[in-house]
């Protein structure tokens, strides 16, 4: 079954690729999410805080272990997951990842009084996560067809948002439980979600890319024909052009051998320059503020006089999976650079407001009126529109498309690594530097806005409507400025536009070349030659 988009057939296959893969990105939103409810429930502080039985409370520094120590395993698991995604292939390598998700589950709910026994669990939870954040969005741009890859990438970052939504409540729907079943069913939940992934991941199609990349190009042929919706050996020309494209960029780098790490820091072909802008782009993700909120939104609107500070957390959680989709959209209206540089500046304004209402409004949280409370609130679902729209998704989609095919693995894991190092660092130090300087602590969110703005204007490039392979030419070009990229196109062609508008002619030229014998694999095969070999 296939659908149209701009002219171009689409399988149902690429939707459900997406949306099934992105649960790696749920299992991150879904630990991230329940572990500021998990820190305030009785139960779990009566076992793990610090103190005399029923005052227990928690030492700011144990907290800020326990909430990022998840981070610590996402940074060892995103290098571990480049490795492995490349020699078990994209699939497999996801479902291994799962069964380590899995296994830190376990250690979790297993716990009864040894707070670092939590902090082990999520350490190895996070080495799964970690692994999966290096694999997910490699799969999926390597995987859907470029008209659909903005919007389809960037479900990593629509699921990572529901699942930090569906985290909150569950929280709430636990929390009055009077035993462990309070934070025990919210963690081993999580086993059922990674079982989705890691099961049904197996009965989608491997990476084209990564089998044309091993020589396997019949079944990287069955690759493309499966997502555009079209049958093996067809002459369909969506799927000889996409395949050819493939075929083309293997060839050329083949004579290369496998990439070293230390490669992604080589100069050549502006490799040094894309990793280093991977790495800043996914550490300023980080440092718009966000997971501040997400990490710490509970006690953050404790005492600003709302009734239920579980509740303001549902409302942030609601706000930031639902603007995704508003995400998703500008993606593919406004391209990639606008929403990067606009919505820095937006998340800056809000982030100031937030800090100026705090401190005006009272030194401390305990001092803040119901009336300011709710300013904060106001200003802080504001902010979280801004983030979800822009720089949650726009992060995730430049990882998947702006490395080359050689060192792209290597490239988006030392990116995501940055994400999961400054993850880490905003998880352990928000706690204690927010109990010293309060609301204060937003002015340094809104400076880090101020300056991802300006490295997303002077340093970030227009992908969107080119391939892989297209994206790689025009890094590659040595006339082509970050601020003018949004005109610069293939050749033969004039404008984005044309690419976008002419899609439908395009194919009816590729149509009589994939014709010939030589283009179709079914013909190969007749003819007993290599199947799918390109001259």
């Amino acid at each position: 079954m296939t659908f149209t988009i701009r002219g171009t057939p689409i399988g149902w296959l690429t939707i459900f690729i997406a949306v099934l893969a992105s649960m790696g990105g749920f299992l991150f939103g879904w630990d991230t999410g329940q572990i500021s409810g998990l820190i305030e429930m009785d139960d779990f502080k009566e076992r793990f805080a610090q103190g005399p039985p029923g005052e227990k409370d928690w030492n700011v520094w144990i907290e800020g272990v326990i909430v990022s120590l998840l981070s610590v395993g996402t940074a060892i698991g995103v290098m571990c997951g480049a490795p492995i995604a490349d020699w078990l292939g994209r699939r497999w390598a996801m479902t291994v990842e799962c069964v380590v998700f899995s296994i830190g589950v376990i250690i979790q709910v297993t716990s009864f009084t040894a707070w670092y026994q939590v902090a082990i669990g999520r350490l190895v939870t996070g080495l799964g996560v970690g692994a999966l954040s290096a694999a997910v969005p490699l799969y999926q741009s390597e995987t859907v067809p470029r008209q659909v890859r903005g919007a389809l990438v960037g479900t990593y970052q629509l699921f990572i948002t529901f699942g930090i939504l569906l985290a909150y409540c569950t929280n709430i729907g636990t929390r009055d439980y009077n035993n462990s079943g309070q934070w025990r069913v919210p963690i081993a939940l999580g086993i059922f979600f990674a079982a989705i992934l890691g099961v049904g991941i197996l009965f989608c199609p491997e990476s084209p890319r990564w089998l044309a990349a091993r020589g396997r190009n019949e079944e990287a042929y069955r690759a493309c024909a499966a997502v555009r919706g079209a049958k093996y050996g067809d002459g369909n020309p969506w799927v000889e052009a996409e395949y050819q494209d493939i075929i083309a960029a293997v060839k050329r780098d083949e004579h290369l051998g496998q990439a070293s790490w230390i490669e992604c820091f080589h100069r050549p072909n502006k490799t040094l320059y894309r990793t280093l802008l991977g790495m800043a782009l996914q550490a300023g993700q980080q440092l718009t503020g966000a997971n501040y909120f997400f990490y710490f939104g509970v006690s953050i609107f404790r005492s600003t006089g709302l009734s239920d500070s579980f509740v303001t957390q549902i409302i942030l959680g609601a706000v930031n999976f639902f603007c995704t989709f508003l995400g998703l959209y500008n993606m593919e209206r406004f391209g990639r650079r606008k929403p990067l540089v606009f919505g820095a500046l937006w998340m800056s304004f809000w982030l100031f407001v937030f800090a100026i209402a705090g401190i005006v409004g009272g030194p401390t949280e305990d001092e803040i009126s119901p009336g300011v409370g709710k300013l904060l609130i106001v200003a802080a679902c504001l902010f979280i529109l801004g983030y979800a729209s822009t720089w949650a998704p726009g992060i995730w989609i430049f990882v998947g498309e702006t490395f080359s095919l050689r060192t792209r693995a290597r490239q988006a894991a030392l990116a995501t690594l940055s994400n999961w190092t400054w993850n880490f660092l905003i998880g352990f130090f928000s706690s204690p530097i927010a109990s010293d300087i309060h609301f204060a602590y937003g002015f340094v969110f809104a400076g880090c806005n101020l300056a991802n703005a300006v490295i997303a204007y002077f340093f970030v490039y227009e992908t969107a409507d080119l391939s892989l392979e297209a994206i790689d030419d025009m890094y590659n070009d040595p006339t082509c400025k970050p601020w003018k990229s949004s005109d610069w196109v293939p050749a033969g062609y004039e404008s984005r536009d044309q690419i976008k508008n002419k899609d439908e002619g395009q194919a009816a030229e590729v149509g009589e070349w994939s014709k010939s014998p030589s283009a179709i694999p079914g013909e190969q095969e007749k003819n007993k030659a290599n199947p799918l070999q390109v001259a």
